[in-house]
This record gives structure tokens, sequence and C-alpha cells, in this order.
């Protein structure tokens, strides 16, 4: 299959529009319709219905494995660009926020060793930040979860890249000083699927992690829902009784607030860093100082 086709078929899907995918692609809507055309032959299957725009059930297959497979290709090329030293000299790094605090003290390093190099930080969510350094659009990404003690975190393999294990800390309930949970000694997450929780999914442990790590369906039901955010955000609508978190022991030392040691499930909050196999020497040093 002809990756120009699958990308323009991605779009179309992602756009719900042949000419919302031609405008951004830079193509005509005939060209566009031209190239679905082609891979529908290619294929010997309809992979989009016309009006409204959508997936037949070949399409919805054929979407599953073309993101991993653009993806692949482009991971090829950005390692290659890196093998053959004619990339910029510059450092792009992107973090999820809790993992960010691990940022300043290597890139301080990395920048005193390569003083030319032009740095970039993108504190951002954890969801694409694998997938933007595979691609080559970051050089770092620095991320964020919960595993077992000394497991690594659980990333999308559709692109080998190396990971490096840069802390392990324990996990506290965060909640009101106020709540009835608070003198506890421990909390034990399996009786509280029905408690209500924030979802600020950048920030605090995703509430989808929390459902797996204790085998709940249905339990761990957001009470407010946040895209975006910041700790101190955080913080103030825990303290202001909106809900529950799960974070890093030792970030919730404000006014008003407790936290109660997770003990079960045994898990840990995991930061990792990533990198192509492929560094150039900016890179490789703020690897060799963060580790």
């Amino acid at each position: 299959m002809d990756p120009h086709l699958l990308r323009t078929f991605v779009t179309v899907v992602r756009t719900g529009s042949f000419s919302a995918a031609a405008a951004e692609l830079g193509y005509t809507q005939a060209a566009v319709s031209q190239q679905i055309a082609s891979l529908e032959n290619d294929l010997k299957a309809t992979l989009l219905h016309r009006r409204p725009v959508g997936t037949t059930e070949a399409g919805a297959r054929l979407l599953e494995h073309a993101g991993p497979i653009l993806l692949r290709l482009q991971a090829a090329r950005a390692e290659i660009v890196r093998m053959s030293g004619t990339s910029r000299a510059r450092l792009r790094i992107g973090a999820s926020p809790l993992a960010s605090v691990h940022v300043a003290a290597p890139l301080a390093r990395a920048r005193a060793a390569h003083p030319r190099v032009e740095a970039t930080l993108w504190v951002m969510g954890r969801a694409g930040i694998g997938a933007a350094v595979a691609a080559g659009d970051l050089d770092i990404g620095l991320v964020d979860g919960i595993a077992a003690p000394s497991d690594p975190l659980r990333l999308a393999d559709t692109v080998p890249l190396a990971a490096v294990a840069v802390a392990e800390r324990a996990l506290a309930l965060v909640l009101p000083a106020a709540h009835p949970l608070a003198s506890r000694p421990g909390a034990d997450l399996n009786d509280l699927v029905d408690a209500l929780w924030l979802d600020v999914p950048d920030v605090a442990v995703p509430l989808p992690a929390l459902r797996q790590a204790t085998g709940s369906r249905d339990g761990f039901r957001p009470s407010l829902t946040c895209e975006g955010g910041d700790l101190p955000f955080l913080l103030a609508l825990i303290a202001a009784g909106h809900g529950l978190a799960v974070l890093p022991a030792g970030l919730a030392g404000g006014a008003g607030l407790a936290e109660v040691p997770v003990r079960a499930p045994r898990i840990v909050h995991r930061t990792e860093l990533l990198h192509s196999r492929a560094t150039d020497p900016a890179t490789a040093a703020f690897v060799a100082a963060l580790s």
C-alpha cells in the first residue's frame, strides 16, 4: 500500500470530510477522491461511506493498522536523519507535568556541554509524548504513570524507543484535611471505587489506570473532569471538596489537604525517559546527565 494513500485515508477519516482533508493536505478535493479510490482498488474493498463520510467495516480495520504503519515510517526516517548527523543543533524535550520536575538539572548540563544547542521544552499530556519522540518531533520524552514496583510503564510498543527509569515514588490518596478518611494510616483503593474522584488525567493518576490496577470495570467515576491543568490547580480543586485524586507522595503540602499512603494495590508512581536509539550529542548529554 502506498503510504501517501494511507495518509490521505487517515486524514479523511479524522476530518470527516473529503474537502477538509484536501485543504489540510494541500490537494484538490478531486485528487483526494482519486487517492481514496486508488486505495480501495488496491485492496479490492470499499473503505469509506461517502454521504456522510465514515468507515466501512473494512475501513475501520484498515484504520487500526494505518496509524502504527505511518508512525513507524516516520520514525524510521527520523532515526536515519539522526544517524546521518544532518539534523539541526537543537534539543526538543516533551514532559508530562509531573515528570517535568526532572528536566532542569540535566538540561543545564546538556546546554553547558553544547552551548550552541537550541533547547525547547513542552509540558504536555502523557498520551502524545511517545509518538512524538518516535516521529522525530521530540528528541526526548519524560513520561510518568503507575506500575508495580520495579516494573516498566506500559507504553505503546509500535515503535522501538529506548526507555530509561528515572524515578519511583510511593503513591498517596490526596483529600481535604477534614475528610473522614484523612486520619487513616493507609488507603486501599479497592474500597474507594465508589468515591467521588477528580479526573485530571494529565496531572493526577488517570482514572482508567486506577480501574486497571484494581480490576474495577465501573468504579472511579469522575465527579469533575478537567482537560489540561497543573498541580496547583488540581490541589485547589481537591481542597475545595470537588473530589479525590492519587498523586506521588509528598506533593500535597498545602493547607487544607491531607495525604494517606496507598497500601493496596501494590503500585508506585514511575517516571521514564524516552529517546530514539540513534541520538545526537546534545540528546546523549541530557540522557547521561539524567541517568
